[in-house]
């Protein structure tokens, strides 16, 4: 065994024969749940059309699959901890490919809809679980190529969700979407088995689940994904009712995890000024990241009047550019840490944004193209060095139930933006239902949007410094006044 892969290891109870396809049984597993979110959005006039289901009805395939992430990944990442993440892993990857199968097999709509929700669950695991298993197979001076690895693959799923769905579609029918899954899912099924390192579950910690906490923060995240999400960019009074349900679920989670013995989320790492900075940031580029979804499509097509298959190729160019991007930008954050990165990621996604909300539309495409780059380049670079500062110095115990928080912070963000930069759109354009606006009020209210996410970023760029340079003077304190 290599002394690479010794270190790597840190606990483990056997070798990893190779790290790389250690790393690419998580980068599959990582491709999957991000197939999972992208693929299915194309299908959803098909099996509107099959079913003869209605807009409201099919959007749930969607909505339940995000729904059952959000709302599990941060407990399946404590459960990981607890009874190993090798052995959890191995079991979202069997749930995701039985559900893949079942939804291929549907006889109903509503049969789709509930096998994606355990499709959801997952791809909760494997999301949570991915970021984790980094730190136990790769030396620290590499975890930053590590995780722009795992942003790289990410991005891939995303752009490549869409365009694989067509054509399976066009040639298999929509049932092939689902079905292409479960080769990929055992795939991965048996790199886990075969690569990842297998952990001894402790015995104290067999007892040591949250229950009670793991059902109140299941129903605060729910809630508020369905508050975000059912108003389809309108933010009406079941969205309001909604709210207030998560927020008193929150409040009761938050007393029960402070008596709990052994709490599923200890709040005491939330008194780390600097992790509570990483993670506000993570949620609010994620927010922006929505708006190139939400506002970007309308832009192409009512504002600059371009034609379907045109919008798609345009549309394209961003997710494309963050998976070429993933890799250099983990190298970049081996070679120059952690922080000057993050900083230089917020700092271009500010730029890019600001581009987009000034560029004319007379510049036609390369104007929307080019400032999109920057963002996208600089989004990739930021999830590296984020995710690498925020899990570098975690708690071997402590790193499934992390990495989750990190992937929560971000669905919350996806979320919250599909709901509120919509909603600023349209309030920009003037207009509540968008599809009936002109040219000039789209673009109206895609500068509008931008305006706002680039507002965002520089917020989450001093949130980030201030934090960094506070931590200094702390640390400076104690040097001089020990």
């Amino acid at each position: 065994m290599s002394a690479r892969t010794s270190e790597a290891l840190q606990g483990g109870t056997r070798a990893i024969p190779s790290i790389p396809w250690a790393l690419a049984s998580l980068c599959l597993s990582m491709l999957l749940s991000s197939l999972g979110t992208s693929s299915a959005n194309v299908a959803l006039p098909t099996l509107a059309k099959t079913f003869g289901a209605s807009f409201q009805e099919v959007q749930w395939v969607v909505v339940a699959y995000l729904v059952a992430i959000t709302s599990s990944i941060v407990s399946f990442g404590r459960l990981g901890d607890l009874l190993g993440r090798q052995r959890l892993l191995r079991a979202g990857l069997l749930v995701f490919s039985t559900a893949s199968l079942v939804s291929a097999v549907a006889p109903s709509l509503w049969v789709v809809i509930i096998a994606r929700a355990i499709q959801g669950l997952g791809a909760a695991i494997m999301m949570a679980l991915t970021f984790a298993f980094v730190s136990e197979i790769v030396p620290k001076v590499r975890t930053g190529s590590a995780m722009g690895l795992l942003g790289a693959t990410s991005a891939v799923g995303t752009a490549l969700g869409p365009s694989l769905g067509g054509v399976l579609i066009h040639w298999f029918g929509w049932r092939a979407i689902f079905l292409i899954n479960v080769p990929l899912g055992l795939a991965a099924f048996a790199l886990v088995c075969t690569h990842l390192p297998a952990h001894a579950r402790k015995g104290d910690d067999a007892i040591g689940f949250d229950n009670k906490g793991t059902a109140l923060l299941g129903l605060t995240l729910i809630a508020y994904a369905l508050a975000m999400t059912s108003g389809r960019g309108h933010f009406g009074m079941r969205s309001l009712v909604l709210l207030i349900a998560a927020l008193i679920a929150l409040a009761l989670f938050i007393v029960t995890e402070k008596k709990a013995a052994a709490p599923l989320l200890r709040l005491t790492l939330f008194r780390d000024a600097t992790l509570n900075a990483s993670l506000f940031a993570n949620l609010l580029v994620s927010t922006v990241a929505m708006t190139n979804l939400v506002v970007g499509p309308f832009y192409l097509a009512l504002g600059m009047q371009l034609d379907a298959g045109t919008v798609g190729m345009v549309m394209s160019a961003g997710p494309s550019v963050s998976a070429l991007a993933g890799i250099p930008a983990g190298r970049v954050v081996d070679r120059f840490g952690t922080h000057r990165t993050t900083l230089a990621g917020l700092f271009g996604i500010a730029v890019g944004d600001i581009l987009l909300a000034l560029t004319p539309k007379t510049f036609g495409i390369p104007g929307y193209v080019l400032p999109m780059v920057v963002a996208t380049a600089s989004y990739a670079l930021f999830q590296a060095a984020n995710n690498t500062a925020v899990m570098q110095n975690v708690d071997p115990r402590e790193r499934g139930v992390m990495s989750g928080t990190l992937s929560l912070s971000r669905n919350l963000g996806l979320t919250t933006g599909a709901c509120f930069m919509g909603a600023v759109f349209a309030f920009a354009a003037g207009k509540s239902d968008v599809t009936t606006a002109g040219s000039d009020a789209v673009s109206a209210g895609m500068r509008g949007a931008y305006s706002l996410a680039a507002a965002l970023m520089i917020s989450a760029l001093l949130a980030v410094a201030l934090t960094h340079a506070r931590g200094l003077r702390r640390e400076v304190t104690k040097v001089h006044h020990p």
